[in-house]
């Protein structure tokens, strides 16, 4: 597949780039993955949407993927849901289980593909200590009382990911509650855990699974968020790897700190590509459940089919926000449901990939694909050729919008509209807002719920 080099933007380079890897035939990615506290949200489809039609598309060119993406199951937000919803902070693993359960649901809903490892934080603790111990003997972290820091000024390059200058983020940091640390930046890698327990008793709980701590030379804790990834990608892809990737809020700190602490530690480059996947808004601001416009893709997929879901993500580019709408979706269902029918009678199952780089069809729609994964691209060639589609391109557009995007086609049954808490909910915001009469809030709502196939009769207000 030679002929058709792959461009993707390049968050380090600021620009788009040709993909190369850095060994021919083989790539190593490793994208950001959730911490398991709650149900997955419509941004969290975007992005994991975004990187399986990336590990179909490097899968389709021939290269041997090697996909890691991680599970933040210990958390202080994972710590509270348990003392919230089981009364115990101990049962942090049983809410870690629940929600990455359901993400799972999910990620098999919208057709993504399984990376070939999905690592949990709690079983690479002693891979993560070992990290922590080198950065420490190279003079780039430091413990004090049981907590390991990571000394930002040791690194250089700080700030290339995010464009970001050393001296101007002192400037501008927030006083510092911990004035142990030598700089404002630094950030914890090893928190320290007050323990009271007898070594015996800590051998108790750990046996019953019930340890919020590890024991370290550091004393008992746990990791800090951002060495985590650092630790896994070393441990299941080695010191170096091709493209790392995730939402657009990880660039800074996050991504930022993996690049100290990775490249700290090895004395290597650590990933040649990132890529991030730009927000979700929702009436152009970011969502957020103070402001009532928090989605799961459970609340969605009541209401749409989770192919519609996955086909509206790909109407968009990935490096724009994306400022979500129920009517858009309501009109992007109407497109998936006649590009389904159109497609209905070809029969792709024996097209095989030189089929599609050799068609004149598959050409003009791979190098739309190709260019930074511009998939509203590729689309908008698929519904200008649609009614000109004969047998062999009619597989070709089938096979590529299949095995490439992953849309299965299949047709979507209509379904009845049940009255769920989401809908409850918006019904009752609704009729507060016309008690206060704010009539576009109303109005907004009323058309959300028009989308989700529930039509509203209003009575006059007394």
């Amino acid at each position: 597949m030679a002929n058709f080099p792959l461009v993707i933007t390049n968050t380090l380079s600021g620009k788009k780039e040709e993909f190369l890897s850095r060994k021919p035939g083989e790539i190593k990615l490793y994208v950001c993955g959730i911490t398991p506290y709650d149900y997955p949200h419509i941004g969290h489809g975007r992005v994991y949407v975004i990187f399986d039609v990336l590990f179909r598309l490097l899968k389709f060119l021939g290269f041997n993927v090697k996909y890691v993406r991680n599970f933040t199951d210990i958390d202080d937000k994972l710590l509270k849901r348990a003392q919230d919803e089981l009364s115990s902070e101990f049962k942090y693993k049983e809410i870690a289980d629940k929600y990455i359960k359901a993400f799972a649901e999910n990620m098999a809903q919208l057709n993504c593909l399984s990376p070939d490892y999905e690592p949990r934080v709690t079983e690479v603790i002693p891979e993560i200590i070992l990290f922590i111990d080198g950065l420490i003997k190279s003079g780039h972290a430091y413990a004090i009382d049981g907590d390991v820091y990571f000394d930002v000024s040791s690194f250089s390059e700080y700030g290339k990911l995010s464009k970001r200058d050393l001296e101007d983020l002192k400037c501008g940091a927030r006083v510092e509650v911990d004035k142990r640390k030598r700089c404002p930046l630094d950030f914890a890698l090893w928190k320290s855990t007050p323990v009271t327990l007898s070594d015996s008793e800590v051998v108790e709980e750990e046996s019953k699974g019930k340890n919020t701590f590890w024991e370290s030379p550091w004393g008992f804790g746990r990791p800090g968020w951002h060495i985590e990834c650092s630790a896994m990608a070393k441990t299941f892809l080695g010191d170096q790897i091709d493209i790392h990737g995730g939402g657009m809020d990880l660039i800074f700190p996050h991504h930022e700190n993996e690049i100290a602490q990775s490249e700290g530690f090895t004395n290597k480059e650590f990933s040649k590509y990132w890529m991030h996947i730009a927000f979700v808004r929702v009436d152009k601001e970011k969502m957020s459940k103070s402001l009532g416009n928090f989605f799961t893709l459970n609340d969605v997929f009541q209401s749409f089919d989770p192919m519609v879901v996955r086909f509206y993500y790909l109407n968009h580019s990935y490096t724009s926000p994306l400022d979500f709408s129920f009517e858009e979706l309501c009109k992007i269902s109407k497109s998936y449901q006649k590009l389904c029918k159109a497609l209905e009678k070809y029969d792709s199952s024996k097209v095989l990939r030189n089929d599609i780089a050799e068609s004149e069809i598959g050409q003009k729609m791979l190098t739309f694909l190709l260019d930074d994964l511009n998939t509203a691209g590729l689309l908008g060639v698929v519904f200008e050729n649609l009614k000109d589609l004969d047998e062999k391109s009619g597989k070709i557009v089938k096979a590529i919008l299949q095995q490439l995007l992953g849309l299965t086609l299949e047709p979507i049954a209509e379904e009845k509209t049940e009255i769920t808490p989401k809908i409850e909910k918006l019904l009752s915001e609704r009729e507060q807002a016309r008690a206060n009469k704010d009539w576009k809030r109303a109005d907004e709502i009323r058309d959300q719920l028009k989308c989700m196939g529930v039509e509203i009769q209003d009575k006059k207000l007394s």
